[in-house]
């Protein structure tokens, strides 16, 4: 199992913006320093709490300063952009990167960005697929370029001569791998995505029996896109702390004023207003008032000394099965030194106890 990072992020509101995206890029580099495999950066507009506005300017930024971490989109809100815009930025970033690059989309399902961009009442799924069909055709063709749809229409015929008239190809044959990110139990969207040789990234704030549920969708998918299900191709984001002692695990991780409490409480109130209390629900038919930033906490963070946080994602994966990917998800450096310390421990004691366990359990 490979260990990345995912990073909404989410961090009050209160805090100086500039102070927060320098805490989100010393993140990542500390994850390349430390070994980490992948790392996913998050995408809004118009959320006071993920000040993050392009995760592709996010991702170049950090290329010359990191050396062996792959860097991915998490994701591009495709409906809010151009698709050609979108084809030529990743070419570029594609090849900045030398490689290093992962193309994670969605439709954008912020409400508030989608009405910014004109988008509140059209079918963002259906313009998601629109547009990563206009971006993989102009990967695959030569200019002149036409390509009629139903949102964009791209066309260079009447401008094309010389060298003018094209977009750059990715570095990556035929491209860059590509991600969704799935947060919808039983999510369709899953089987349709990978019929089209597109895997998964399973969000950190599902319950177990709701991340479980994408596995069989995927398989779905696979068959009919011709390839195998393999679960290596399987990333699954959670939230976790370690710590080195459990005293402070638990205070970090469950005090009403720490990180993890926080992140619920703001993403948790906002899903619910938008009608997905499902989400953090284990009975469907439970009101939207028992959902709590506590039960949330205690539902979907794992949290303790390395031992006791080892024996947890072994059950979470017996639990939904295997994956290939781990993805920490981050959180508000509430204190930095244990924030990092963390990451340390996920590292030296976590990974390789996970790595032992599930060879044994293999052989």
């Amino acid at each position: 199992m490979k260990l990345g990072f995912f990073i909404m992020p989410v961090h009050p509101t209160g805090r100086d913006y500039a102070q927060v995206l320098k805490e989100d890029r010393e993140l990542a580099l500390i994850a390349d320093k430390l070994g980490f495999a992948e790392g996913f950066i998050g995408e809004h507009v118009t959320d006071a709490a993920e000040r993050i506005t392009s995760s592709l300017i996010f991702v170049a930024s950090l290329i010359g300063e990191t050396r062996n971490i792959k860097l991915g989109t998490g994701t591009i809100n495709m409906a809010n952009h151009h698709p050609a815009a979108i084809a030529a930025q990743v070419a570029m970033v594609d090849h900045m990167a030398e490689g290093r690059f992962i193309m994670g989309i969605s439709p954008g399902n912020l409400r508030s960005d989608a009405e910014l961009f004109g988008n509140h009442d059209r079918d963002r799924n259906d313009m998601l697929v629109e547009a990563m069909d206009h971006v993989l055709a102009l990967w695959a063709s030569d200019p002149p370029y036409d390509l009629p749809g139903k949102y964009w229409t791209i066309s260079t015929k009447r401008t094309t001569f010389g060298d003018q008239g094209g977009i750059p190809k990715p570095y990556q044959k035929p491209h860059p791998p590509i991600v969704v990110t799935v947060v919808a139990p039983h999510s369709k969207g899953v089987t349709q995505a990978a019929a089209r040789g597109w895997d998964p990234i399973s969000a950190n704030f599902l319950l177990p029996q709701w991340v479980k549920t994408h596995w069989p969708n995927y398989v779905e998918g696979c068959r009919l896109g011709g390839r195998r299900a393999d679960p290596v191709n399987w990333r699954v984001a959670k939230s976790v702390f370690v710590a080195d002692d459990l005293a402070t695990a638990r205070r970090y991780a469950t005090a009403p004023e720490g990180p993890y409490h926080h992140y619920y409480r703001t993403l948790g109130s906002k899903l619910i207003r938008y009608g997905r209390a499902n989400l953090f629900k284990a009975d469907p038919a439970a009101p939207d008032s028992a959902v709590t930033a506590e039960g949330m906490v205690d539902d979907l963070v794992i949290w303790g000394t390395p031992d006791k946080v080892v024996d947890e994602l072994l059950a979470f994966r017996e639990n939904i099965g295997a994956f290939g990917t781990l993805l920490y998800a981050s959180h508000d450096w509430v204190d930095k030194k244990l924030a990092v310390r963390s990451m340390e421990l996920m590292v030296d004691k976590v990974m390789p106890a996970l790595d032992a366990a599930t060879r044994t359990a293999a052989a």
